[in-house]
């Protein structure tokens, strides 16, 4: 959910006011996906390296969190929809990690479309975790293993990586369940990301060969 912040300040508005446009644009863009057959749709709402932001910006950023499960969830569960969280929910106020948990924990099961938020995420630290975790158990793991303690366990490796906002890197995003991932960069800055602009981005993956490695 790139470019919110920048989006904002072209209109000589603040950066809040662009958060909130962001998180309207990934409700609708969610809807979209569900709409198109896309079963996982994850949103990198918030990174590690984000909760270094000026305390003000994240009190903002966490009023919408709490504002968008109050607002939302009951609505997704009717639709059949599911939501997961990715993250180290310790780094979260209490309160936001309890919405997140309850989220998961009260959806449906067996769900048609699940949301994956990725929130106080960062790769890097999923995989030390990870590591630990083996160290700490003495295991010795195989890659079925290694995944079963990652932060995703459970869920499929994305097929698709979109990044709006005119940057052309990962920045610390599933950097190892993307290993085979295709991706898509795009400068259009994520409010404006429309549901054609989505579009256009699946008919780009659509067109792709995908080898795996192979021939």
């Amino acid at each position: 959910m790139d470019g919110n912040g920048r989006w904002a300040e072209k209109q000589g508005k603040s950066r809040n006011f662009g958060h909130r446009a962001g998180r309207d644009r990934m409700i609708g863009l969610a809807a979209h996906a569900r709409d198109r057959g896309i079963k996982y749709f994850t949103v990198y709402a918030l990174s590690t390296e984000n909760l270094a932001r000026p305390q003000k910006e994240l009190d903002s950023l966490f009023g919408l969190i709490r504002r968008y499960f109050a607002s939302n969830i009951k609505k997704l569960y009717k639709e059949n929809a599911a939501v997961r969280t990715i993250g180290d929910l310790s780094l979260l106020p209490d309160d936001i990690a309890k919405l997140l948990t309850d989220g998961e924990k009260n959806s449906p099961q067996n769900a048609g479309f699940t949301v994956v938020f990725a929130i106080a995420y960062g790769s890097r630290a999923e995989i030390l975790s990870a590591v630990n975790k083996a160290v700490e158990r003495g295991e010795i793991l195989d890659e079925a293993g290694f995944e079963k303690l990652l932060y995703t366990s459970g869920l499929p490796n994305p097929d698709l990586i979109i990044r709006p906002g005119g940057e052309t890197r990962m920045s610390n995003f599933l950097t190892y369940q993307a290993a085979y991932s295709e991706l898509y960069f795009t400068d259009v800055l994520f409010p404006d990301f429309s549901d054609a602009e989505f579009d256009k981005a699946i008919e780009n993956y659509a067109g792709r060969n995908r080898r795996f490695g192979k021939i």
